[in-house]
């Protein structure tokens, strides 16, 4: 690589956020739950380093809402503060496996792209 060419830090980290919302869908998938709870299980996919802002979550949260695609409730029982409950609507599912789809055809051509790569490496070697 030569000296004039910039080379990105972390390739695609941009696009990370785009996984936010399905990563969403996926956590309310096994169970309703709420912000904060929410911010632990999605970290765990590995879209986002580190926590996930809690502002970028909750907006996710608000767009999923309005698009019907889950449904909050606020649970007042128990200890502490009352908490936004959040659950997977028939339409989130629906749209969760549309992104499942679309995830499992961009896997498919990110391994084609690498056996390329790998082919050429081999030539070359």
């Amino acid at each position: 690589m030569s000296r004039n060419t910039k080379r990105p830090r972390h390739p695609g980290s941009k696009k990370a956020e785009r996984y936010i919302q399905p990563s969403i869908l996926l956590a309310l998938k096994s169970k309703a739950s709420y912000g904060y709870e929410l911010i632990q299980e999605i970290s765990k996919f590995g879209f986002v380093e580190g926590q996930a802002p809690p502002g970028m979550i909750y907006r996710h949260l608000r767009e999923l809402e309005e698009n019907g695609w889950v449904v909050s409730q606020w649970e007042t029982e128990g200890a502490g503060p009352a908490k936004r409950v959040y659950q997977l609507t028939p339409e989130g599912l629906e749209v969760l496996s549309y992104w499942i789809d679309y995830m499992n055809s961009q896997a498919e051509k990110l391994l084609k792209f690498i056996a390329s790569f790998q082919k050429t490496s081999e030539k070359a070697s």
